[in-house]
């Protein structure tokens, strides 16, 4: 396996060894992107390939650093990549909207949606209702700004009165902490970082999934051109990974940090302990993603005026045998 840090948008490569096999003639070439960054939640790739569950099932996958899901769905579309995780609700108003074509989703990294709120402990936000008349920090075009009118809708909170303000995704944990804003849109699992960079200040979380029940969170996405093999074999061993990592939190985080020292381990631990409920879910199978919560989904979102009515979930979905 070839493991290459990576921003795609100014296609800067820094490349370091893994543990695949001496010779990689027999395998197939797969270029995979984390869906952001190199987070403690991005772990289960690198153990993957640590543990060689790609070369058990013939691969040779180059992980590349994601830089969010607009940019990973382009990649897909572009043939850039071949499979990248991308938050489900993010995916289906994009490619709902026709911003983006010709990909599909495979298999759910997430059983529950990750995506939500973070807030400091005496900021005076614990509920929904808390939000108004409160300034949003968020990334430009991030899947938090995307989704938060239907958020606000099924939650009654009025989103005209949540001023959202665009800030780089480096800059969230920092501007929260200097009160520049009152709350950021952050995975749940991002809590570990956001208290590191307010000196140990207690997090506030609130959850997407807390509202809206339905959605998963991180899809892995690929071109509908993939060969089905292809897919599975892929998913098996990435899914293998995140089992293991899960399960495995400390080393999982030790894993990471040694295909990306920059990393912090113990943090990349915490992040994978608050990620493991969300990925398993309640009585689904690991990676499962089946048709009739995709259609849940859309309804959700078409009732929110937030997709164009008739679409089917297998406009979005093909899953893996």
């Amino acid at each position: 396996m070839r493991i290459v840090a990576a921003v795609l948008t100014t296609l800067a490569l820094v490349g370091c060894s893994s543990s695949a096999p001496d010779s990689s003639a027999d395998l197939t070439e797969v270029k995979y992107l984390t869906a952001f960054n190199a987070f403690g939640r991005e772990a289960y790739a690198f153990v993957a390939d640590e543990k060689g569950y790609f070369a058990e099932q013939g691969l040779d996958v180059e992980i590349s650093i994601g830089t969010g899901s607009g940019e990973n769905m382009a990649a897909l579309a572009s043939g850039a990549a071949d499979f990248a995780p991308v938050d489900s609700t993010g995916y289906i108003l994009t490619k709902a909207t026709g911003k983006v074509t010709g990909i599909t989703a495979v298999s759910a990294v997430q059983q529950k949606s990750m995506v939500g709120f973070m807030t400091l402990d005496g900021y005076g936000i614990t509920t929904p209702k808390d939000l108004e008349g409160r300034v949003m920090g968020d990334q430009s075009g991030a899947t938090t700004t995307l989704l938060f009118p239907t958020y606000a809708k099924l939650a009654g909170i009025d989103a005209s009165k949540v001023e959202i303000v665009p800030v780089n995704a480096g800059e969230l944990a920092g501007a929260l902490a200097a009160k520049k804003v009152d709350v950021i849109g952050q995975f749940v699992v991002g809590k570990p970082l956001i208290e590191k960079a307010a000196g140990g200040k207690a997090a506030i979380s609130l959850p997407f999934s807390d509202v809206i029940t339905d959605l998963y969170g991180n899809v892995l996405l690929t071109s509908e051109k993939t060969d089905p093999a292809l897919s599975a074999k892929f998913n098996t061993a990435l899914i293998k990974g995140l089992e293991y990592a899960i399960t495995n939190p400390v080393e999982a985080g030790q894993i990471l940090n040694k295909a990306q020292p920059e990393t912090d381990a113990a943090v990349a631990a915490k992040e994978l302990e608050i990620m493991a409920p969300y990925a398993r879910g309640e009585g689904a199978k690991l990676g499962e993603i089946d048709n009739e919560r995709v259609s849940r989904v859309i309804e959700i979102l078409t009732d929110a005026g937030s997709i164009p009515a008739g679409k089917k979930p297998a406009e979005f979905i093909q899953p893996v045998a």
